[in-house]
């Protein structure tokens, strides 16, 4: 049985809804895959698949409260140098645990509704070529950098 304080209106407002947390990725998430040169592994690239939520210093509680929510990920401040007036903060998962553990199955279950549910879908198929770990052959890099140049509004045209 809950109690009182925990039907309180401040707790009740603490409380992030799955509807909202998909609401905000919609508008201010990024699933993406990065592949750094790094000449120590066999094919000289180093996949690095994250989910990012970035946001300006007068919503960091925001991060804080959706870093609480899935319990996982960290935030990381980039500091301005440019005219902007605030610092811009990062919550960011980055542990391939986590994203298969905490943040993929959120999101199969809360359906994202903007064009960001197709990168979401193409994350989720370059996180399955490394789960095979296929992305450590030349064949499955190669099919990493495909998805990765379709995702976050970049649409890979072929010729017929």
């Amino acid at each position: 049985m809950p109690s009182k304080k925990d039907l309180s209106a401040d707790n009740q407002q603490e409380r992030l809804q799955s509807w909202w947390v998909v609401g905000f990725v919609d508008g201010e998430g990024c699933f993406s895959v990065s592949c750094n040169k790094n000449l120590t592994t066999k094919l000289g690239y180093q996949v690095f698949p994250e989910f990012v939520i970035t946001q300006g210093y007068k919503s960091l509680r925001t991060l804080q409260r959706i870093n609480k929510f899935f319990n996982c990920g960290k935030i990381y401040i980039n500091r301005r140098h440019d005219n902007h007036k605030e610092n811009i903060y990062r919550y960011c998962v980055r542990s391939l645990d986590d994203i298969r553990g905490v943040i993929i199955p959120f999101f199969v279950k809360n359906r994202l509704q903007t064009e960001k549910a197709r990168d979401f879908q193409i994350f989720c198929q370059a996180i399955e070529i490394m789960k095979k770990k296929e992305h450590l052959t030349d064949k499955g890099l190669k099919r990493i950098f495909y998805l990765k140049s379709t995702m976050n509004r970049k649409v890979k045209f072929t010729k017929e």
